[in-house]
C-alpha cells in the first residue's frame, strides 16, 4: 500500500510517499480502506520528533480516519465487510489501509460525507472525554474555550451549544472571533488586543466561567484560575504555551478550583470505547440534525501531507485540514 512516512524528524518536507506492508490484524481490529485522513497538531509534533508513537502503534501518523471496512472478525457485532465508518487510531492513518481497534469504530451520521467523517474522531473524543467526562459540564454550566477555530475549537464550541451551555471563546483575529460567534458562541475574545479574564469576568458580573478548556497553559493558568467561578474546573489539553507555570494556590484553595488535564493516544481501548458509546447515543443524533457540522477548511490529496502540515502550522485554518487518499 502506498503510505507517508516521517523521514526523519523536521518540518514538513520531511513527509514523503512510500511503499509499505498492509498493516496486520490484531484480535479486535479490522481492516479499514481509507478514504480521508483527518490532520491534527499531535500529527505535527510527532512529524519534529517530539510526540513518539505509543509502544506497539503504527510509526506512520495519521489518528483519525473514515473509510470502507474490508477485512476483520466481525461476528457478534452491529458491523459488516463493506461497512464506511470513521474511526480513531493510534497511528497509521496516512496510508491506503490502517487497522483500527473495531471498538473506536463509529457509523457515519447521516448528513456527513465520508470525507467530512475524517475530521470527527480525534477531536469529538478529545472533547467529550476532557468537557463533559473530565471537567464535568452540566445542568446550564458556562464553558470558555481556548483556541476557537481549532479543530477541537470548533468542536467544542458547537457541541457545548447543541447540549445547552453558554460558551465563550478566544480566536486570534476578528475575523476567527465572528467565526466562533457564527458557531453558537456568544462572545469571541480576541486574545491578541483583549484580556480575555477580565473579559469574561465583565461578562459574566465577575461570577467567571464553569470550566475552561485550554491548549496553551504557560502563562495563560493563572489568568483562567481568574476567570472561573467557585468550584470551577480548568482541563488542559496541550501546551503551547509551554509545560511550566507558576500557580497561585491561594485562588485554587479559596474558590475550591480544579486543575486537571489529559491525553487521549495511549488510553486504553476500552477507555476509548466508552467514550465512543456515548458519542455514538449523545452526538451522532445531533450531527444527523445537522445541529452539529464537520467544519473543514480545506482537503488535500494524499500527496500533499507536507502541503497539508504547513497551512496547519501557518495557523490561518478555521476548522479541520483533511487529507484525501482515495476518491
Amino acid at each position: 500500500m502506498k503510505a507517508i512516512e516521517i523521514l526523519q524528524p523536521g518540518g514538513p518536507e520531511v513527509l514523503r510517499v512510500c511503499e509499505r506492508d498492509l498493516p496486520p490484524l490484531r484480535v479486535g481490529e479490522v481492516l479499514i480502506s481509507v478514504h480521508a485522513a483527518g490532520i491534527n497538531r499531535p500529527d505535527i509534533l510527532q512529524r519534529k520528533g517530539a510526540y513518539p508513537a505509543p509502544e506497539g502503534a503504527s510509526d506512520l501518523p495519521g489518528l483519525e480516519i473514515s473509510g470502507k471496512i474490508v477485512a476483520g472478525d466481525l461476528s457478534g457485532t452491529d458491523f459488516a465487510i463493506g461497512d464506511l465508518v470513521c474511526a480513531l487510531v493510534t497511528g497509521g492513518g496516512y496510508a491506503e489501509y490502517c487497522a483500527a481497534p473495531l471498538a473506536q469504530c463509529l457509523p457515519i451520521p447521516q448528513n456527513v460525507t465520508l470525507t467530512e467523517a475524517a475530521s470527527l474522531p480525534e477531536t469529538f473524543f478529545t472533547v467529550w472525554s476532557n468537557v463533559f467526562d473530565r471537567a464535568r459540564l452540566n445542568g446550564s454550566e458556562t464553558l470558555l474555550v481556548q483556541g476557537g477555530t481549532s479543530g477541537i475549537g470548533v468542536t467544542a464550541i458547537q457541541m457545548a451549544v447543541a447540549l445547552g451551555h453558554t460558551v465563550f471563546a478566544t480566536a486570534g483575529s476578528e475575523e476567527k472571533c465572528r467565526a466562533c460567534e457564527d458557531l453558537g458562541a456568544v462572545r469571541g475574545i480576541n486574545y491578541r488586543t483583549e484580556d480575555f479574564a477580565e473579559v469574561i469576568c465583565s461578562l459574566t458580573n465577575e461570577r467567571g466561567v464553569d470550566v475552561v478548556l485550554d491548549m496553551v497553559a504557560g502563562d495563560y493558568i493563572n489568568r483562567e484560575l481568574n476567570c472561573l467561578s467557585e468550584e470551577g474546573r480548568l482541563v488542559i489539553i496541550a501546551l503551547l504555551g509551554g509545560p511550566k507555570a507558576t500557580l497561585d494556590m491561594g485562588t485554587i484553595l479559596r474558590r475550591r478550583l480544579t486543575v486537571t488535564g489529559s491525553t487521549l493516544r495511549a488510553r486504553s481501548i476500552e477507555f476509548k470505547q466508552a467514550i465512543a458509546q456515548q458519542l455514538h447515543q449523545k452526538i451522532w443524533p445531533l450531527l444527523e440534525s445537522e445541529k452539529i457540522k464537520p467544519i473543514i477548511y480545506q482537503t488535500f490529496p494524499f500527496e500533499q501531507a507536507a502541503q497539508a502540515h504547513a497551512l496547519m502550522e501557518s495557523g490561518v485554518h478555521i476548522g479541520k485540514i483533511v487529507l484525501v487518499m482515495n476518491e
